[in-house]
């Protein structure tokens, strides 16, 4: 049973985890593509975000019991919210790609799945750090590392449109893979949003 005071930490990684579960999974099912197994692929991706929703669930639980924390209330609260966002925004790209029936994978979504694996990694090294925060040398390098995938995704998102409306010639394509590769920029820009979080809570506790 964890210390008291570093249950919440110990649950910020755990519920990272599920992040990086749904990241790499995501990842694999791109890279071995097969519409048929979709459905199935779905399904237990469903599976790690409702995980995600039930580690957040028993923080929420047992914050409302405590009045005392090792970091404010609210930023545990937005903390909990945002990691969560980073898991769904990841299983979002999967449904995308069942409801548009997309039936082969582009190259730029690859290097758009590599990206948020790389984010969910830092993130998951950062909130293993965040307990010693005060101490710790490698949060910063974490955050670090995930603005800039956040800029690389940034500029992956404008290649690959470019590319596809060049290449693509038929308009239900281009539409579903316009929206898919928002939903894909989208997940780097959810991890950043934990990252900067994480730096505003060190630096107001410091």
């Amino acid at each position: 049973m964890a210390a008291k005071h570093e249950y919440y930490y110990d649950q910020f990684v755990s519920m990272v985890e599920c992040s990086c579960n749904a990241a790499d999974y995501l990842h694999e099912t791109l890279q071995d593509f097969n519409m048929e197994d979709l459905s199935a692929r779905m399904s237990h991706m469903h599976r790690i975000e409702h995980q995600a929703d039930t580690e957040k669930h028993e923080m929420m639980k047992k914050l409302a019991r405590e009045f005392i924390t090792p970091i404010e209330r609210e930023d545990i609260i937005q903390l909990a919210q945002e990691i969560d966002e980073v898991t769904d925004s990841v299983e979002d790209v999967l449904m995308r790609i069942y409801m548009y029936r997309i039936k082969s994978i582009r190259q730029e979504a690859l290097d758009f799945t590599t990206a948020i694996v790389q984010c969910c990694k830092a993130l998951k090294t950062a909130m293993e750090e965040f307990h010693n925060f005060r101490r710790s040398t490698k949060i910063h390098d974490c955050i670090v590392q995930v603005n800039s995938l956040e800029e690389l995704a940034d500029d992956l998102y404008i290649k690959a449109v470019h590319t596809l409306y060049g290449s693509c010639h038929d308009p239900i394509e281009v539409m579903a893979w316009t929206e898919t590769f928002e939903r894909l920029e989208r997940c780097c820009d959810s991890c950043e949003h934990v990252a900067n979080l994480v730096e505003s809570v060190i630096m107001k506790n410091s």
